[in-house]
């Protein structure tokens, strides 16, 4: 019997890597791409920052290769990265023949150059952007191109529940199948069936109170690739955006690090700069550096926020450079062009993941891992700004060329077992889900965030268990919803997170605790990879 969902290609999310591996598949594939909320949603569409490259012939591969390795602390692997600069180029000639309205300006030759700019880590001017708005112009046109193309099938308000695997169906021989999805409009769970599976899922971020990502970051990927056996890798660091506005309306509105990269200055509220205290960059030092700088100020002084200074630059060069955040901010109340604005650390992109090769592809054969929610070996401790946009794109390109190669040796979808749901009920205490899912956020805030402990740990971790057994109680006996799934996948990685933070009696790039504040040099710096062990029985219902 033929699966009622049957593709060569299932791709679970729509952001840039998403988008971006289904426009390159050959046409002649049908590839279906899921997507939990709309399908623009998700951190690509609020990424404003924009994509590294070399494309100025005053700049280098070997530059961007060293700046990255620095910012990285050691744990980059340097093949990984000269292959992802390496191919930047070209990433950035496919965005613009596909439309991307990157901003230019006039050349010395009288012709229209790509606009430039510079973000913490750089030391040279090499990131392409459209205007302050970089990501809504990629996954715009992506998501345009996409919809005109016969064999890509787009799925809107559909999210994958699990995987499905060979092993799980009590067969030998190991594959990823397909997918669990619920139709979170009719509340409906399908089975996906497809040759090669590919996770676009994005990272974790919402695992923590406080974080510039939407909604949609709650590390499923993640979550889905570990229960079937995949390593993950490095999931203790969690780069922290150092300049989100600082407002009870804002939602954690995210500041280009472009700002500081323009001449932007950070300021204690008596106006008096401090990043020249922590770095001899300044306010041009990497991330983790700011995040860390601004968070030990705040706690030091007791303040709320620190502030974010570029009035000292003319009003139109402001206006044109920044047209969203400065709108943003009028709407706020806050005008940058004459006074500095409230900034604070949060959330913003998860280093770590599903460990993958230089095919993209996972520990599962037919599985393959994507952007944020790969680990690659790209960023190492500490991603450097506008690198990931170019890594996603990159191992989508990656994964494109390894599915095409081998799709004929994939053996067609299979008819799969339909979803359960004969031991399950409706549930008439939502507020379990709701209350758990505000714990645990704060939990990991509070325990597991910029600055850690060995205690802290110990506590984040006993609460995490705890609240796991709940959640898989409540997984167990009612009926899955949108938050249900969202809430187990946090738990598992929250989990992740804090076991591998444990593992790494340093601090190093994004991971910084009061235990052991110095780099461990004693030895070549290692990964930090965890190995699941997975039960004997067969789970076909999942």
């Amino acid at each position: 019997m033929a699966p009622a969902y049957s593709f060569d290609v299932l791709i679970i999310g729509s952001g840039g890597a998403g988008l971006g591996l289904a426009l390159q598949l050959p046409e002649h594939l049908q590839v279906a791409v899921l997507s939990k909320s709309r399908l623009e949603e998700g951190c690509t569409l609020y990424a404003q920052g924009g994509i590294s490259a070399v494309t100025d012939p005053a700049d280098s591969v070997e530059s961007h290769v060293d700046d990255t390795l620095q910012a990285g602390a050691g744990l980059n692997k340097p093949e990984v990265v000269r292959f992802a600069v390496e191919q930047g180029a070209a990433v950035t000639r496919w965005l613009t023949e596909l439309g991307v309205p990157f901003t230019r300006q006039p050349g010395a030759d009288g012709q229209q150059d790509f606009h430039l700019t510079r973000e913490g880590g750089h030391s040279t001017r090499r990131v392409l952007h459209a205007a302050d708005a970089t990501g809504r112009a990629i996954e715009d046109t992506l998501l345009s191109s996409a919809r005109q193309r016969p064999n890509i099938t787009l799925f809107e308000h559909h999210i994958a529940v699990d995987l499905i695997t060979a092993a799980k169906l009590g067969q030998t021989e190991n594959r990823c199948l397909g997918a669990y999805v619920l139709d979170r409009r009719q509340k409906h769970v399908e089975a996906f069936a497809a040759r090669n599976v590919v996770l676009a899922t994005g990272g974790a971020s919402k695992v923590y109170l406080y974080t510039s990502n939407p909604d949609t970051s709650t590390g499923d990927g993640i979550a889905m690739a570990w229960r079937t056996g995949c390593r993950v890798a490095n999931l203790e660091f969690n780069q922290f955006h150092p300049t989100c506005l600082y407002h009870p309306k804002a939602k954690s509105f995210l500041v280009t690090e472009a700002v500081r990269g323009e001449g932007g200055r950070l300021l204690l509220q008596d106006g008096s700069p401090f990043m020249q205290n922590y770095d001899e960059r300044g306010d041009l030092a990497p991330r983790d550096i700011v995040a860390r700088a601004i968070d030990n100020e705040m706690k030091r002084r007791g303040l709320e926020y620190v502030l974010l200074d570029i009035s000292h630059k003319p009003a139109p060069f402001i206006r044109e450079h920044f047209p969203n955040v400065y709108a943003r901010c009028r709407e706020l109340g806050y005008d940058m062009t004459l006074e500095p604005i409230p900034v604070v650390p949060a959330a913003h992109y998860t280093c770590g993941g599903v460990i993958t090769g230089l095919d993209a592809r996972t520990d599962l054969p037919g599985l393959y891992a994507i952007g944020e929610v790969a680990c690659t070996g790209m960023h190492g401790a500490n991603r450097m700004a506008s690198n990931s946009l170019l890594e996603c794109l990159v191992f989508a390109m990656a994964a494109c060329k390894d599915i095409a190669a081998n799709i004929d040796a994939a053996p067609a979808p299979r008819a799969l077992p339909p979803w359960d749901e004969s031991r399950v009920r409706d549930s008439d205490e939502e507020v379990v889900v709701t209350h758990n899912w505000d714990e645990l956020r704060r939990c990991m805030w509070n325990y597991v965030g910029i600055v850690r402990t060995d205690k802290r740990l110990e506590r984040a971790m006993r609460r995490v268990m705890l609240l796991q057994q709940e959640i898989q109680e409540y997984y167990s006996n009612f009926r899955i919803s949108n938050d249900l799934l969202e809430l187990r996948n946090l738990a598992e990685v929250a989990a992740l997170i804090i076991r591998s933070a444990q593992q790494r009696r340093e601090s190093r790039g994004l991971h910084y605790t009061l235990d052991y504040p110095e780099a461990d040099n004693s030895k070549a710096p290692q990964d930090t990879v965890l190995t699941p062990d997975l039960p004997k029985e067969v789970d076909i219902a999942m």
